[in-house]
């Protein structure tokens, strides 16, 4: 049985670490909450080794914001509708009808509105970081202004004061305004450009982003767009790479692993119905519940390297046991327990 353990545990690693993308080898995916968010934001910042001038971004996103359906077209972001005469509503534009004259140009939407920057972004590094700039047309982009982000439904406008992205972009709008919180930190922070409810890890940022991106999943534009861009600036936006990693920060409903080493679902070696709680778990303390019939004889909990972390043994003979973790770091974890002789294994997160 311990070989089988220790088989386990060669095969969690491996898996952890050979399907992360070479580009993101310098982060530990081990970690969770804001010392995972620190550790992107090393990331990319140290790889936008290319900064755009904001005369060079019109060239970039004639490229990064093509229709995947049309190359010689880009698409609006805001936009629902070709066929209804209005412009202001076009989801398509030619790609070289840019410029400042409306209507029937587009421009550079700054979806991070510079004004609500702090300081104001400008028209240089975040002011003009392609990742977050989208072509808009003319009138709509007047129209969203420096209006804040909040929830509406069906195509884009104005929510009261503020501003609905619409179904289509609204996925597209929090994964940008996360990587430009994650790569700018404090001057370009979610709460200043989101209405909504502040998230219970990180206060700055708003639960609706993650909302919205879990309904509006990553689209292949996106995934072109974000391979375009990389090659231009020389980073990325992880949230477009793996939508999980959003959770492994701020919690939020699950979105796709897409690189199937970030899940913080149990991992079982047997059918004992054991419920682990919460998990992940931020209140420095993990349940264990077993069927009442069973005993817990034996509790381990082990890093994925393998490296023995905590052993209990409950006191009395019993089938709930509360391990207390607070002083463990943020990450991914294997429990172990041991009932009636027979190992069982959970994995857990903390963070």
């Amino acid at each position: 049985m311990k070989k089988s353990i220790l088989l386990l545990f060669g095969f969690l690693f491996l898996r952890l670490s050979a399907q992360i993308p070479t580009y993101y080898s310098p982060v530990n995916f081990d970690l969770t909450g804001l010392a995972l968010k620190a550790e992107l934001s090393d990331l990319i910042t140290s790889t936008h080794t290319s900064p755009t001038s904001y005369s060079e971004v019109w060239d970039v996103l004639k490229v990064a914001d093509l229709d995947p359906e049309n190359d010689d077209v880009v698409l609006l972001i805001y936009g629902y509708n070709d066929a209804d005469g209005d412009n202001e509503t076009d989801r398509t534009r030619d790609k070289h009808a840019n410029g400042g004259s409306p209507p029937g140009e587009w421009n550079r939407e700054h979806v991070f509105p510079k004004s609500l920057g702090s300081p104001d972004l400008g028209t240089t590094g975040p002011g003009s970081d392609p990742h977050h700039l989208r072509a808009a047309d003319i009138d709509a982009n007047g129209h969203r202004s420096n209006r804040k982000f909040a929830n509406g439904a069906g195509n884009a406008g104005t929510v009261g004061a503020n501003w609905f992205p619409g179904e289509e972009w609204k996925g597209d709008v929090a994964r940008m305004l996360m990587y430009m919180y994650v790569r700018y930190n404090s001057r370009c922070l979610p709460n200043a450009v989101t209405i909504g409810t502040s998230n219970a890890i990180d206060a700055n940022m708003i639960d609706l982003l993650l909302e919205w991106h879990a309904a509006d999943e990553v689209s292949p534009f996106e995934v072109n767009r974000n391979n375009v861009i990389y090659e231009e600036i020389g980073n990325r936006n992880p949230f477009i790479d793996n939508p999980a990693i959003a959770n492994r920060i701020w919690g939020g409903p699950e979105t796709e692993d897409t690189w199937g080493v970030l899940s913080v679902e149990n991992f079982s070696t047997s059918t004992l119905n054991i419920n682990v709680y919460p998990n992940p778990t931020e209140s420095g303390e993990i349940n264990l519940a077993i069927p009442a019939s069973q005993t817990i004889n034996k509790i381990i909990m082990y890093s994925l390297d393998g490296r023995q972390i905590i052993q209990a043994k409950p006191a009395l003979a019993t089938n709930q046991y509360a391990l207390d973790v607070k002083d463990i770091p943020s990450g991914l974890y294997l429990i172990e327990l041991e009932v009636l002789g027979q190992l069982h294994i959970r994995k857990i997160c903390i963070q």
